[in-house]
């Protein structure tokens, strides 16, 4: 990271990650508890120590540069490691406490699992602000660069240094509309094939365990389709006669849209769910208490 100067302060570098995580100076102010022209004042002093605006303006709203894009894990990272340094023995005020986490799970967990830990974290915390963001079509190193500070769900990772916890096994479940024909009479394996069917891969993968499973078999699914996320699927099974899965902690979900769900009538492998972190955060106590929170919660979700 470049600075124009010799020395650039804590204060600033955590303004900068405000900043480029807000992108937006008022905002930015409230969080910091800073007025705005302060706040612009400090914005004034980090555009010139990096030589770069940070933020643009956008029509009505401001944008963040594609160097302050490159540069907040980093910055995050910087920040984060100065606040466990400055914390004594580990103890924490979460009554006091200000901070935003940046959570990563899919929408499916989100629905399951967010209610009860947003209403926890209130309680408790009434400071902390929780971001959920969904998982990328890509692989990309979200907690070593600091654009995620905790991810829960099936934990694939391939950073060697995260920190990988399993906290619950989950199945597999099938679903499909009310009046669907698998739903007259026993459904064997191969029933189960023989109808079409719609997978939710973030990666638009066409094929799974199922398939796997199903081969083993001798036998093959006619697969229609994939969609990104688990929601958007089951809105497609609500208006067709595909059939679809989903993990049994979003059947509350397949039950609100009137959706039928069934065991799948295969030996499939259990899935592992769990949270991951980056190692800096370790000695954080403010993040431990977030893990501890996650994983009283994340296995009742995958119950």
């Amino acid at each position: 990271m470049r600075v124009t100067q010799s020395v650039l302060d804590l204060n600033l570098l955590t303004a900068l990650d405000v900043l480029i995580e807000e992108s937006s100076v008022s905002r930015a102010a409230a969080r910091l508890h800073l007025s705005e022209p302060a706040m612009s004042r400090t914005l004034g002093r980090i555009r010139k120590a990096l030589g770069d605006p940070v933020l643009v303006r956008a029509g009505r709203t401001m944008v963040a540069t594609p160097h302050a894009l490159a540069i907040h894990g980093e910055v995050r990272a910087v920040v984060e490691r100065a606040r466990s340094v400055f914390l004594s023995g580990g103890q924490i005020d979460l009554a006091t406490l200000t901070r935003t986490f940046t959570v990563l799970a899919n929408d499916a967990l989100v629905a399951a699992l967010g209610p009860a830990l947003l209403g926890r974290v209130a309680r408790e915390a009434p400071g902390v602000r929780l971001r959920f963001l969904s998982e990328s079509h890509a692989d990309l190193p979200s907690l070593r660069e600091g654009v995620a500070d905790l991810e829960l769900g099936i934990v694939d990772t391939r950073s060697p240094e995260v920190r990988v916890e399993s906290l619950a096994d989950e199945r597999m479940l099938a679903a499909v509309r009310p009046g669907h024909p698998l739903l007259r009479g026993r459904v064997t394996a191969r029933r189960f094939a023989a109808a079409e069917h719609l997978i939710a891969s973030r990666r638009g993968r066409l094929e799974g365990p199922v398939d796997t499973a199903l081969a083993e078999l001798g036998l093959t699914r006619r697969v229609v389709g994939s969609v990104g996320t688990f929601a958007a699927s089951l809105f497609v099974l609500r208006e067709s006669d595909l059939v679809g899965l989903l993990t049994a902690h979003a059947v509350p979900l397949a039950d609100a849209l009137g959706l039928e769900t069934f065991e799948i009538p295969l030996d499939l492998p259990a899935l592992r769910f769990g949270m991951a972190w980056h190692p800096r955060h370790d000695a954080d106590p403010a993040h431990a208490w977030l893990r501890s929170r996650a994983r009283e919660l994340l296995p009742v979700a995958a119950a």
